[in-house]
C-alpha cells in the first residue's frame, strides 16, 4: 500500500470509529477517541466522562465494542484493544460540553437558559473564553441562529488551531434539526494538562527590575575594601623583619667534648 493510500485508509477507519462511538456512546460523554497503533496490536482509547457506563458491568459493554470493532474492520484475534480514559476536566472540553447542551435541548429546556448554563460552568472551569452557537428553528417556523459567549476567543492563526477546542453536534428536535457550536478557549498550562504547554505569541512577561545601587554606596564599599586591603598588607611581616629562630646546641659540645 502506499503512503497515501494508508493515510486515507487511517483517515476513514478513524472517522468510522469516531461515528460508531459518538452515536453508541453519547450519553456516556463522549469526549474523543484516539488510535494508537503498535507493531503487536492497535489500541483504542475512548475519552469519556462516565467511563464506568463505558466499561459496563464486570466490563461487558467494552468487550462488545471490542468485538464489534474487529469484525467490521477484519482484525485478527485479540489485535484490537479498546481502553476507556476518564476526561480530566470535562469543562474543559467542547464534545463533553456540546453533548450535555444536547440533551438538555432534548429534555425541553429553554435554549437561552441551556446556552447560559453551559457558558457559565465552561468559564469557571478556568478557561479563558468560550462560544455556543445554536442556529435552527428555535422559536416559531422561521429559522435563526443565536449566539452566546463570554471571555477570550481566537479564532484564526496557529493560536486558533492549539488554543481552541470545537465540537458540533446536530440535534433531531420534533420542528427540525438544531445545530450546535460550542467553541472553548483552553487555558495555558505549562504541564500540558489542562491546556496547551505552547504560550500564546501576544503574550508579554515582564520581569521586576533588579535594585540598582546608588554611585555613592558604590564608593564607600570600594573605599571600605581598598582600606581592608591596606590593612591586611600592613600586618603581614615582610622577609627583612622575620627572625631567625635560634639554633640549639648538642650536648657533647656544651660538656666541652
Amino acid at each position: 500500500m502506499s503512503t497515501k493510500r494508508k493515510f486515507v485508509a487511517d483517515g476513514v477507519f478513524y472517522a468510522e470509529l469516531n461515528e460508531l462511538l459518538t452515536r453508541e456512546l453519547a450519553e456516556d460523554g463522549y469526549a474523543g477517541v484516539e488510535v494508537r497503533t503498535t507493531p503487536h496490536r492497535t489500541e483504542v482509547i475512548i475519552r469519556a466522562t462516565r467511563t464506568q457506563n463505558v466499561l459496563g458491568e464486570k466490563g461487558q459493554r467494552i468487550r462488545e465494542l471490542t468485538s464489534v470493532v474487529q469484525k467490521r474492520f477484519d482484525f485478527a484475534e485479540g489485535a484490537v484493544e479498546l481502553y476507556a480514559e476518564r476526561v480530566q476536566n470535562r469543562g474543559l472540553c467542547a464534545q463533553a460540553q456540546a453533548e450535555s447542551l444536547k440533551f438538555k435541548l432534548l429534555g425541553g429546556l429553554a435554549v437561552r437558559r441551556a446556552c447560559y448554563g453551559v457558558v457559565r460552568f465552561v468559564m469557571e472551569a478556568s478557561a479563558k473564553g468560550c462560544e455556543v452557537i445554536v442556529s435552527g428553528k428555535l422559536r416559531g417556523q422561521r429559522a435563526k441562529a443565536m449566539k452566546f459567549g463570554d471571555g477570550y476567543m481566537i479564532k484564526t492563526g496557529h493560536a486558533g488551531q492549539v488554543y481552541t477546542d470545537m465540537a458540533v453536534r446536530h440535534v433531531m428536535m420534533r420542528q427540525g434539526v438544531i445545530g450546535i457550536r460550542v467553541s472553548i478557549f483552553l487555558p495555558h498550562d505549562p504541564t500540558g494538562r489542562q491546556g496547551p504547554s505552547i504560550p500564546l505569541d501576544d503574550v508579554v512577561i515582564i520581569l521586576e527590575p533588579k535594585e540598582e545601587v546608588s554611585p555613592a554606596t558604590m564608593l564607600q564599599q570600594m573605599q571600605e575594601q581598598e582600606q581592608a586591603a591596606a590593612s591586611s598588607a600592613a600586618m603581614v611581616p615582610t622577609p627583612e623583619e622575620a627572625v631567625e629562630a635560634p639554633v640549639a646546641e648538642e650536648p657533647n659540645m656544651a660538656a666541652g667534648f
